[in-house]
């Protein structure tokens, strides 16, 4: 099974390459491909350039044969739609082998809000992470579509190439990169939220307002 896990990662963290291991462990997959987007949808602009994004994910999944880097979407420009990127992958890949795509409950909460949304269950399956936030609404698409194409174990998405959905609640670690940006902004430390290489390039390109002589 293919597995995608897309997202900013403006900057990446502990918190996504501990989640992404968890994924490989939980679906039973040897790799989960990291999908990081060019221009998010619904955010505003990132902290940092696609390009220095790209290679901070790039540091932090060096040596790691789990974690693979997908840069198609920033490749591709523009805005990111998912299910533009999954169109382009179902192509590569072929009708027949499995796909999924990973989603946090807070993402998926306005998943009937997302462009051509009603096709990607057809392109993919569509593995629900939960994260902390409000429950989704009993009465709302998502909360529908979760309910319709449940499944309760990952071996049944090893068994079709599309259309089912899994929640899963693996531990997280409360980390966020809206936080780390704030802490590199103030003149704080996030040392051991991310990998070191990651924070040392981002002292040595002064990205997120690091000072470049900073001691930590």
């Amino acid at each position: 099974m293919h597995v995608l896990y897309g997202g900013t990662f403006d900057p990446v963290h502990h918190g996504h390459l501990r989640l992404a291991i968890e994924l490989c462990d939980r679906l039973a997959v040897d790799q989960v491909h990291l999908v990081p987007c060019h221009v998010p949808p619904h955010r505003g602009a990132t902290g940092a350039s696609a390009s220095q994004r790209l290679e901070l994910l790039a540091l932090a999944v060096q040596g790691e044969a789990h974690l693979a880097i997908d840069d198609r979407e920033l490749r591709r420009g523009g805005a990111s739609f998912t299910a533009d990127t999954l169109r382009q992958l179902r192509s590569e890949l072929g009708p027949d082998v499995p796909l999924a795509m990973v989603v946090g409950t807070d993402a998926f909460a306005g998943f009937d809000r997302w462009r051509d949304w009603q096709a990607i269950p057809e392109l993919a399956h569509v593995v629900v992470v939960q994260r902390p936030g409000p429950a989704l609404d009993p009465e709302g698409a998502p909360a529908r579509l979760l309910a319709e194409r449940r499944v309760s174990v990952a071996d049944a998405l090893h068994r079709s190439p599309a259309g089912l959905c899994l929640e899963l609640a693996p531990p997280l670690l409360d980390i966020s990169a809206t936080g780390i940006r704030e802490r590199i902004a103030d003149g704080r430390s996030p040392r051991y939220l991310m990998p070191d290489p990651v924070w040392q390039a981002i002292r040595r390109q002064g990205l997120y307002g690091a000072c470049t002589d900073g001691n930590f």
